[in-house]
């Protein structure tokens, strides 16, 4: 009823093939994080310079009401964007290591069922009334995974939608106060 040895390294090494998978993913978001965060710190060190200089040749107050507004658009759009990109590799490094968390439940599962199987192979005389309750016991418990699987996959969909429905609102509200801005400068210069 022991695994042989051979049995026990290949779990082993697929234990350590997991665990080495996952720090992979986790490493890979990480630098993903820090490449978009460089990235996001030269483009604004370009902005900044470009807008000191438009600051140098300003002439007169209509000419900085529209440096303001031409400021403020872009910002808030970097803003949602920078979030939607940090959302999408964290999401993105989650959906990886759920995988690998299912694939390691699977795999305990089916080590679980070979137990069982093996149990009920060598169990003695009248005990079938046990390992029907072990087999009852290993369905009950990958259904309840199973529900609990599911449930996850359909929260993080929902949550997804969440954010993609905020991310647009917020969007189309920047849009709009970027109007009441010019709107506001338009009244300004008459």
């Amino acid at each position: 009823m022991s695994l042989s040895s051979q049995q026990l390294i290949e779990k082993q090494q697929r234990n350590l093939d997991n665990v080495i998978a996952a720090q992979n993913h986790l490493f890979s978001g990480f630098e993903k994080l820090v490449n978009l965060n460089i990235e996001l710190f030269k483009s604004s060190l370009d902005d900044i310079s470009a807008k000191t200089q438009q600051v140098s040749g300003l002439q007169d107050v209509q000419q900085a009401a529209n440096l303001v507004n031409e400021v403020a658009k872009p910002s808030a759009e970097k803003a949602l964007n920078y979030s939607k990109n940090v959302y999408s590799i964290f999401s993105d490094v989650q959906k990886q290591m759920a995988q690998l968390a299912e694939k390691q439940i699977a795999d305990n599962q089916q080590q679980a069922v070979e137990v069982v199987e093996q149990f009920a192979k060598y169990a003695p005389t009248g005990s079938e009334s046990s390992v029907a309750l072990l087999k009852a016991g290993l369905v009950a418990s990958s259904n309840v995974t199973d529900t609990i699987l599911k449930a996850s996959h359909q929260a993080a969909e929902l949550h997804e939608a969440n954010l993609s429905a905020a991310t647009g609102a917020a969007f189309k509200t920047a849009e709009q106060a970027a109007e009441v801005v010019e709107k506001n400068i338009a009244r300004a210069r008459k």
